[in-house]
């Protein structure tokens, strides 16, 4: 995988972990199933750690696609989009595709191939 789209993967990780620990709600949920939420200023350092490696063009259309729908990285399971569930065509996984960060040509949402 890409190492660009491994961090794009990576932020959307870490951007859900902090949305769902400074949810109240969500919060307390998870320290009754016994969950710790601490590490909050962790993941915060990490997160800017990772954007920082992150090319700007890379950055700029994720917080684009992020705005939009809130997931901007979705898998492609089955040669569908699992943002739209639109059919990617199969010259996306081709070997000229290999090193490259894809779209979706319905959606525009960052693809990847779990």
């Amino acid at each position: 995988m890409n190492q660009q789209l491994q961090l794009l993967v990576a932020i959307q990780d870490l951007e859900q972990m902090i949305r769902d620990t400074e949810d109240e709600t969500r919060a307390k949920e998870f320290q009754e199933m016994g969950f710790p939420l601490g590490g909050l200023d962790n993941l915060k350092r990490s997160l800017g750690e990772l954007e920082s490696q992150l090319e700007p063009r890379h950055r700029s259309y994720y917080r684009k696609l992020t705005g939009r729908f809130g997931h901007a990285v979705v898998p492609v399971i089955g040669n569908l989009c699992m943002g739209c569930f639109a059919s990617i065509p199969s010259s996306f996984v081709s070997v000229t595709h290999e090193n490259r960060v894809l779209h979706c040509e319905s959606c525009g949402r960052i693809l990847y191939w779990p």
